[in-house]
């Protein structure tokens, strides 16, 4: 009796062991199951909602590009340019369709948070077919670089829409007509400190100012636009086919913002409303393509074939109100310049930083911001014309960065799974690709003719 006793005790504990590892099988199998949820597990200061990010998409998108599509429709024409700055909106809207989309799904298999430009395409050829991983170091090495190029680009049209705005305002004042050159060296004054900025953070307050002052600058655009508009007659419907490369650049310049599509998106509460129908890429994209294609088709029709990159630069000399819009709109930029410039930076330091001793980072970083601006500045004061920068820089980066890879990235995540050589996907992947191609020779070779003829 006293041994039965004794072992009773033994049989539950046993037991209650038993019972644990089953309920721990159980609900380790049910996590198991259970998909995994990349919100879910980002950190508390991702908390942009639904709203906010279509704000934050519609600001970051809404820059300089829209002050240059008139002079994308006087490559094209109007009739051309109406079309055809719906044409690349749908393009540019459905490759960040597809990357986003690519980078939640893989989100989802990595077991990510989530994944920038850059690293969505490293994991892509990672977890892709076996003769394609090999490559995911030098996709990531292109895409980073494709980015920040494609900054220090956006950076010179910045140098030369300062200088050039300040040059006007100074001379018609009585100022000194010192050549664009010099007005560019002297926008150093400004940025070399400005640019020593190293926190985000004290960062946003210029960028909540800029916002309202673009606000402002673009009204002004706009109404000096719908004043006294001659007739359509006047002006070229349609124009030589070798007008279209200059306009796809430029138009890609103006309205690709793929660069900051993947932070908006890591940041929201509900990534899943970012795509779909309505969604906040459908609203925000035909938002912008339907003003783009307005502020363009007003500001060719103003002022015809002596329209300017930047519209403001078209404006009345004489009239206060034109010259406050061009003080606004280098001030913006001045404000904004900082912004662009962090990412080169970023992309530059992190393959600098191992060499550099812990204690010599904060002079070190300071240099490479010093340097980079200098650079920067003297790649406008070397080729002080605002047009051939953006036909450029839309040509080579944003071609590459905003149309191409976006294509192949879904191509290798989707090869093997559902997609084949067979496939739908599969050719208008590899059209999209032809059109990048295209557009980005072409669209160099005619800014590099157009370079030499200024020289």
């Amino acid at each position: 009796m006293d041994k039965t006793k004794s072992t009773e005790p033994q049989i539950h504990t046993i037991m209650d062991t038993y019972s644990s590892k089953i309920e721990l099988a159980y609900n380790g199998s049910r996590e198991d199951l259970d998909p995994y949820v990349p919100s879910d597990h980002r950190p508390r200061e991702s908390n942009t909602s639904t709203f906010g990010a279509l704000a934050h998409l519609l600001k970051a998108s809404l820059g300089s590009g829209v002050l240059a599509m008139p002079l994308a429709f006087k490559n094209a024409g109007l009739l051309i340019g109406c079309f055809g700055t719906i044409f690349i909106g749908f393009i540019c809207g459905h490759v960040i369709h597809v990357l986003v989309r690519t980078s939640q799904q893989l989100c989802v298999e990595a077991k990510k948070p989530s994944l920038g430009y850059a690293d969505t395409c490293d994991l892509v050829f990672q977890h892709g077919p076996k003769r394609m991983r090999k490559f995911a170091p030098h996709i990531r090495e292109l895409a980073d670089w494709a980015l920040a190029v494609t900054h220090i680009g956006a950076c010179c049209v910045y140098v030369v829409i300062i200088a050039e705005s300040f040059r006007q305002v100074s001379i018609e004042y009585g100022g000194p007509e010192w050549s664009l050159t010099i007005y560019c060296a002297m926008t150093l004054l400004v940025l070399l400190p400005l640019t020593q900025i190293t926190k985000l953070k004290y960062l946003v307050p210029f960028s909540a100012a800029a916002n309202f002052v673009w606000l402002g600058s673009i009204c002004i655009c706009i109404y000096y636009c719908l004043r006294n508009t001659p007739d359509i007659s006047e002006r070229n419907l349609a124009t030589d086919i070798t007008g279209i490369p200059t306009f796809i650049s430029t138009c890609l310049f103006a309205m690709e913002g793929i660069g900051v599509v993947m932070p908006i998106e890591n940041e929201m509460v509900k990534p899943q409303h970012f795509l779909g129908c309505p969604g906040v890429l459908n609203i925000a994209m035909s938002a912008i393509a339907i003003l783009y294609g307005f502020v363009g088709f007003a500001g060719y029709l103003q002022f015809g074939e002596d329209v300017r990159g930047s519209l403001t630069l078209n404006l009345p000399k004489d009239e206060i109100l034109a010259q406050t819009a061009k003080l606004l709109v280098a001030c913006v930029m001045l404000l904004s310049f900082a912004l662009l410039f962090y990412v080169p930076v970023d992309v530059v330091w992190r393959r600098i930083q191992h060499r550099v001793p812990p204690k010599g980072h904060r002079w070190s970083i300071a240099g490479l911001r010093f340097v980079g601006t200098i650079l920067i500045v003297g790649i406008a004061c070397a080729i002080p014309k605002l047009e051939l920068f953006m036909e450029l820089v839309g040509a080579v980066c944003l071609s590459t960065l905003g149309i191409f890879l976006p294509a192949v990235v879904e191509t290798v995540w989707r090869w093997g799974k559902d997609v084949g050589p067979y496939h739908w996907v599969f050719w208008k992947n590899i059209l999209i690709c032809i059109f990048a191609v295209v557009a980005m020779v072409s669209g160099v070779a005619y800014a590099v003719i157009a370079i030499f003829k200024k020289l």
